[in-house]
C-alpha cells in the first residue's frame, strides 16, 4: 500500500543530525564581525580564570555567552513596500518631536519629524537601513557620553549621522547616538553607497539611542513608549509627493 507525504512535511529518512543543525541556525542569531574580538578576548579571560579558580572560570563562561549574546545579529524580514520607512534600531520609542537634523548633513534649519529610539544593554544593538535608496553623506561628530535617553543627547553626544535619499527623490537622516555607557559607534557604509533597507549598517556597543529623522508631513506610526524591531516595524509612511506617487 502506497501512502502519501504532505506537502512541506519532512521525509522520515532525512538526516536528523543535520535538521537539528539548521534548526540551530535558524533559531541562534549569527553575531556580528564587531563583537568576535570581544567575545575572543572573554574566552581566553575565561581559561586563564578556570585555571586559577574553577568557580571564577564559571562565572566568565557567563559573561563570555552573554557578551556573545549582545553582538547578535538576527534575521529580518523587511517590509517591501514603497514609501515606508522602517526602525533603524530595536528598542523603545522615546520621543517623537519636530526637530533640525544634525548640521554636519548639510540639510539646513528645516525642521523634520524625528522619532528616537532608547536602547538598552538588553537589545539587540546593530543598526539598520529604514528605508532604499542612496547614502548621499556619512558624517561622524565626537562628543559627550550623557545619558542616551536625555533630549538634550541628540544635540551633545558623540555621534555618527547618515544622509539617505530614497529613489524618488525623499530625504531622511538616521543618527547613532552614544550613550552613558556605550563608547564605541561602529558605521561600516559610506557615502554613494547603495542602501537596502533592513540590511545592516553599523553597532553601537553597550546601551545608546538612534534618531530617524522622516520628512514634514510624514505620517508617523508610532507612540513613546512602543517597541520597535530594527527592519521591521514601520515607523512611518513618507508624503505624497507630486503626482499622488509616495518615495
Amino acid at each position: 500500500m502506497s501512502t502519501q507525504t504532505d506537502r512541506g512535511t519532512a521525509p522520515a529518512s532525512g538526516n536528523p543530525l543535520a535538521h537539528l543543525a539548521k534548526l540551530a541556525r535558524d533559531t541562534v542569531p549569527p553575531m556580528h564581525p564587531a563583537g568576535r574580538p570581544f567575545v575572543l578576548g572573554a574566552a581566553v579571560g575565561t581559561l586563564l580564570l578556570r585555571r586559577a579558580w574553577r568557580p571564577a572560570g564559571v562565572l566568565g563562561a557567563v559573561a563570555t555567552a552573554w557578551c556573545a549574546w549582545f553582538f547578535r545579529e538576527p534575521q529580518r524580514v523587511t517590509p517591501g513596500r514603497a514609501g515606508i520607512a522602517v526602525a533603524p534600531a530595536d528598542g523603545t520609542v522615546a520621543h517623537v518631536e519636530t526637530a533640525t537634523p544634525p548640521p554636519e548633513l548639510g540639510l539646513g534649519d528645516r525642521p523634520m519629524t524625528r522619532i528616537s529610539a532608547f536602547l538598552t544593554v538588553f537589545d539587540v544593538h546593530v543598526q539598520r537601513l529604514p528605508v532604499d535608496g542612496e547614502i548621499v553623506r556619512a558624517a561622524y561628530r565626537p562628543g559627550k557620553f550623557l545619558s542616551a535617553d536625555l533630549d538634550k543627547a541628540s544635540e551633545d553626544n558623540e555621534r555618527n549621522s547618515l544622509l539617505l535619499r530614497t529613489d524618488d527623490g525623499q530625504e531622511l537622516a538616521v543618527v547613532q547616538i552614544a550613550g552613558l555607557v556605550a563608547r564605541r559607534i561602529v558605521c561600516s557604509v559610506q557615502s554613494g553607497e547603495r542602501a537596502t533597507a533592513g540590511s545592516t549598517y553599523g553597532l553601537i556597543r553597550f546601551g545608546s539611542r538612534v534618531d530617524l529623522y522622516v520628512p514634514a508631513g510624514s505620517r508617523v506610526l508610532v507612540e513613546p513608549g512602543q517597541r520597535t524591531v530594527g527592519g521591521e516595524t514601520v515607523l512611518a509612511e513618507l508624503p505624497e509627493r507630486a503626482g499622488g506617487e509616495r518615495a
